[in-house]
Order: C-alpha cells, then structure tokens, then sequence
C-alpha cells in the first residue's frame, strides 16, 4: 500500500489550496497534485445584476489584484456599450486605464517578490521558518523590507490617484474613465521627496533585478534546476510583438518557440480554449482546443509573457529581457524559478511605462467616455500580474448580466502547477522515510514561484490548518507534522 503526504494549506500565497503526495511501496513518488479546496461562485453572482456593476462586483473577488479584474470586467462592457476593444477608448480613459493597470502590476510583483518569494532565497528552502518570512527579512535585510514596502506603497498611490481607491476602486467604467489625473497628482508621482517619486522606483526596479541576476548566479544549479520542464506558453501581445500587458491579441508558443496560436482575436477565445473539469479540485484545467488536454495545456505569466513576445517596448526593461532571452540562446524558457526574473524585469517594465505616461498631457484633459451601438455580448482580457485574465459577459435586453466566464491566471496556471509540485517531490521526498519541514516547504517553493492566487480561482471559506501525514504500506501513521 501506498504512503500519503498531505500539505495543507499551502503557505504564503494568496488564498487556500492543499497538496497530496503519494509514495509507492519502493519509496517513488506515484502521484503529487495541488487540491484547491475552495468554492468560487462569482460566475453566479454577477447574473441578474445591471452591466455596469461588473467591474465593481468582480474585484471583489480579491484584495490583493482587484485592479486586474476591474479592468478586465470593464473592457468587456467595452464591447457590449459599443466602444470596441484597446483603441476605442479615447486617449484619456486608455492612459488612464493603462496608468492604473502598470502600478497595479507594479505593487503586486513588489509585494510578491520582497513579501512572499525573498524568504526563500535570502534563508534557504530549507531555512529556519521562525525566520523565514518577512518579518525575518524585515530584522536581516532592512534596506530591502523598506525597498519592498515602499515599491507596494508608490504602485498602490497610482491605484488611488486612477481608480479613486487603493482597494477596489470605481474609475474604470464601461467605455471609458470616470476622472482625469490632477496637476498636484502628477507632480507628486513624478517629482516627490525621496523615496516616493518615479526615478527612485525605477531605480529600485533595477536593483531588484541585479539582486535576482547576482542570487541565480551564486544559486545557479538550484535556480536552473528546480521544477524545470518544457511546457507551452501563452500572453497577450501587442500586434507587432511587443509586450503589452494591458492589450493586444492572443498568442502562444510551444516549448522550442513555435508559435501553436498565432496573434488571434480573443474575442474569439472559445474558438481555441476549452476548459476540462476533474473531481479532485475546484479549479478547472483550460488547454488548447487542436492540441487537446494531453498536450494542450500552458503556462501563463511573467515567464510566459517574456516567452511569446518580441521586444519590451521601454529601453531600460529591453535590455534585460534581452539578456534574459539570450540565456536560453533565444529559446522559450521553461524553468519555473526564472519566473522571478521575468517578474522582476516586468516590474521594471511597469515603472518606465508609469513614467511614461505620467509625462502625457492626455491623462489631464480630454473626453474620458466613448460609447456606440449597444451588443448583447463582448470579451475582456488583461494581463494580469499571475497572466492572462479572460472576462466574458452576456447581457438581456434589460442590461442584465444572464452569462459570466471567468478564466483566471491561476487556472491557466492549474497544470503547470501540478507539474511542478510532481517535481519537486520527487526530487525531495523520493526514498524519504521522515517529512522535514523544508521538504514541505520546496513543494511550497515550486507553487510560489507562479504566485498563485487561489483566492481568485475560487471562493476562500475559510482558514484551515496545516496537517502532513506519512502512512506506511500498512497504512500505519510513521510520522505526522502540523503547524
């Protein structure tokens, strides 16, 4: 009989899933998966209520990346009040959208990467978890907890100065914005006493970035090594190739860099992406409708993003996604802890875009609604800081909302998750007889790096507690750890 690991819930992301990891009698491990054990119902929520309250209503879906679903739920109303999609809009509510969307990204890598990954880098997979999280970062590295808040801080003063709020705010409306920027907003982003203005942000960025380069280089083989494995990669792209992580067509790549979806309209998203539903989770499995479920699923995300597009349009950012393509001699790259790297050049991206178009002269004057003939149904997409959030709306006669389909990053995400949870087990549970806390915790690393937010996949119910049983062949419990 086989031994049954159980890790749950998984620690320092967003939301509450579990693990189970099955060991044969020879000590291999037969089977790992990443449960979500939580139930979502906002697909039923929103039905019956007005259009025009989606893009308040589904942010509520999180605290942590409202801002992504606002948007998103907000360029599908787009469509249904006759703005069209991206370009629509006038130049005011598209800079707008897009200044709020680049801190949302911005405040959300800055908080996973100095909150929820550094822990691991800076102490060890295996490190003491009395101070491996971020109060131990905080007493240790005190000039990088300050960088980490401080970042989270700038991005999320960006949110308010758009959407009105830090959290689950209104300004993104169909067809458009509902406020311009003001002068003493402006001023302040660009030009505010040290640390809050955009050139120390930018500068930050840069030294998180080198921070990563300087940790992969002393942590090569664990860096390059750990959960790695080809997979398809899909994002958002501009129509010439760039990475836009506001808008664009859909395109995906295969593990050598074929393109297996090539720059499509995702208003026609059903056409390729169908989702597979299984009894052990409440997250569905999306894949690729010509390459079916065995060989249809991808990964989404900062990793991916840098995968399927040509170039970063911002001149800081384009030199180290150049570096950062050359490592792998041009190649997609398919290691999973390189999801921090791409995450850390995005955030980079995020601050030159920010100051961009905090420089613009439309984000304070101009026409800030566009509508025209009114459809019954209509696509939103965005790239969310985790990748690609699909929001899809249909409305009555009477503007009520009778059809709702939310695909979020995470679940594109569902797949690849459970590949990497399967290899981080065999490489550290294979032939163990005792359960070590860093050996749970490298199962939490691999799911980490994609910075799951499970919380937006379902509906959370609740905390739950920390159990991981071993069970011999006779079912006999050998060993059992809680927290």
């Amino acid at each position: 009989m086989e031994q049954k690991i159980t890790i749950e819930p998984v620690t320092r992301v967003e939301g509450h899933g579990k693990v189970t990891i099955h060991i044969d009698e020879n000590g291999n491990i037969s089977q790992s998966r990443l449960h979500i054990v939580e139930f979502r119902g906002f697909e039923r929520f929103v039905q019956g209520r007005p259009y025009w309250e989606a893009p308040v209503l589904v942010q509520r879906l999180c605290g942590i990346c409202p801002v992504s679903h606002h948007l998103a739920a907000a360029k599908a109303l787009d469509v249904i009040v006759g703005a069209g999609t991206g370009n629509g809009l006038s130049p005011t509510g598209e800079k707008m959208r897009r200044l709020m969307h680049y801190g949302q990204m911005f405040q959300s890598h800055a908080l996973h990467f100095f909150h929820l990954a550094s822990p691991d880098l800076l102490f060890g997979v295996d490190g003491d978890p009395m101070i491996r999280n971020v109060i131990g970062v905080a007493k240790k590295f005190p000039d990088l907890a300050v960088q980490g808040v401080m970042m989270r801080k700038f991005g999320q003063e960006i949110i308010a100065a758009t959407a009105g709020k830090k959290i689950h705010g209104t300004g993104a409306i169909p067809g458009g914005i509902n406020k311009h920027l003001t002068q003493e907003e402006k001023n302040s982003f660009l030009n505010g006493a040290e640390p809050m203005n955009i050139n120390k942000m930018i500068s930050w960025a840069q030294d998180a970035v080198n921070f990563l380069k300087s940790y992969h280089k002393a942590n090569k083989e664990f860096i390059d090594g750990f959960a790695a494995f080809p997979s398809n990669h899909l994002s958002l792209v501009r129509k010439d190739g760039a990475l836009d992580l506001y808008h664009g067509v859909l395109r995906a790549v295969d593990t050598n860099g074929k393109k297996i979806l090539n720059d499509v309209d995702y208003q026609d998203y059903t056409n390729y992406i169908l989702e597979e539903v299984k009894n052990w989770s409440y997250m569905k499995f999306p894949y690729l409708i010509e390459y079916g479920k065995k060989d249809g699923w991808y990964r989404v995300g900062p990793l991916a993003r840098l995968n399927t597009c040509d170039f970063i349009p911002t001149p800081l950012a384009q030199k180290e996604f150049e570096e950062f393509r050359a490592y792998t001699k041009g190649k997609p790259n398919n290691m999973s802890m390189h999801m921090h790297w791409a995450r850390l050049i995005e955030l980079l991206h995020s601050a030159e875009m920010m100051k961009d178009l905090l420089n613009d002269p439309d984000l304070m004057k101009g026409e800030l609604v566009v509508k025209g003939k009114k459809q019954s149904e209509g696509v939103g997409l965005i790239e969310a800081p985790r990748g690609t959030l699909f929001h899809h709306y249909r409305v009555n006669e009477h503007d009520q909302i009778t059809m709702a389909n939310l695909i979020v990053s995470t679940t594109h995400n569902n797949e690849p998750m459970n590949v990497a949870v399967n290899h981080a087990a065999k490489q550290f549970m294979t032939g163990q007889k005792k359960i070590t806390e860093g050996m749970m915790n490298a199962v939490e690393v691999a799911i980490r790096a994609y910075d799951p937010c499970l919380s937006c996949a379902t509906h959370a119910l609740g905390q739950m507690p920390l159990e991981v049983v071993l069970v011999d062949s006779k079912n006999n419990i050998i060993d059992r750890v809680m927290r």
